[in-house]
């Protein structure tokens, strides 16, 4: 799909408290590769796999790739471009768009509302602007490096309700509700199960939603209190992160240095050595 046949996604709202230039082209992009999702949503697809039998894909993944690309490149030609389905461009504007078309695919096929559209944009190599995406659930995660994060969510009679995001301080690691993910090989996963057990019995409870875009943002929301995963691509953790970070929260990877696919991490910063110690007791950047 090109930038002249896409659709042109939900108008941004103007009360967001986020300002930066390419800001409205991740929202609109992540808005209409959003709606193309939905649209698609529930109907009969065809399945393919990847890295796994686990690791699935569908025409919806390569469509919602293709609508982003096809935005982005219509407004910002010289702009560079990575995308899990495999947009791969090197731009010359110091920009890079790193985008995942379907965060949840799994989800997405079961009929499941937690999944997403994660639109990050890269300015010499860091992350300016993210933008989450979570259609089924009616909400939009944003950020802008240094200016915070805030929650779009839609409302009745198609306007929309915009809150800054505040995640929860709770007072120990035993208080938090942690989110995480497991990878697809089996190998890898029969390691984050160890893992595991070494987490949870020192936290409140483990919850596992199936998409890491979300996760992340769920985590500034305060709907879980700290989140890991080892497997990552730059796709998954791009904006999420971003959000994540804007929200005030601790990001970081393995030994506390930045997110990778080594390991990936959130936690209020109170908690964050804590928080890492027990990782690495738990060997989760470890298979």
């Amino acid at each position: 799909m090109t930038g002249a046949d896409a659709p042109a996604g939900r108008p941004m709202p103007a009360d967001l408290g986020l300002d930066h230039p390419l800001l409205s082209l991740a929202w609109r992009a992540a808005s209409a590769a959003g709606g193309l999702l939905l649209d698609g949503w529930h109907r009969p697809l065809t399945v393919a796999t990847k890295s796994t039998r686990t690791d699935v894909v569908t025409q919806m993944d390569t469509a919602a790739e293709a609508l982003l690309v096809g935005m982005i490149r219509a407004e910002r030609p010289d702009d560079g471009l990575l995308g899990e389905e495999g947009a791969d461009r090197t731009g010359s504007s110091g920009v890079r768009w790193v985008l995942d078309p379907l965060d949840g695919t799994v989800n997405y096929l079961y009929g499941l509302p937690t999944w997403g559209v994660s639109v990050a944009a890269e300015i010499g190599g860091a992350v300016a602007v993210g933008v989450v995406a979570v259609p089924a659930h009616g909400e939009t995660y944003l950020a802008v490096r240094g200016q915070g994060s805030v929650l779009v969510r839609s409302a009745a009679g198609g306007g929309a309700e915009v809150e800054r995001l505040v995640p929860n301080r709770p007072a120990e690691l035993g208080q938090c509700l942690v989110a995480t993910g497991f990878g697809y090989a089996t190998g890898r996963r029969a390691a984050q199960a160890r893992a595991l057990a070494t987490v949870l019995p020192e936290v409140r409870d483990i919850r596992r939603a199936g998409a890491a875009a979300v996760d992340l943002c769920w985590v500034a929301a305060g709907r879980v209190d700290a989140y890991y995963e080892r497997g990552l691509n730059p796709w998954d953790f791009a904006a999420g992160a971003l959000v994540a970070r804007g929200a005030g929260l601790a990001v970081g990877g393995p030994g506390g240095g930045d997110p990778s696919t080594e390991l990936t991490w959130v936690a209020p910063p109170h908690l964050a050595d804590a928080w890492l110690a027990l990782l690495d007791r738990a060997g989760a950047d470890r298979d």
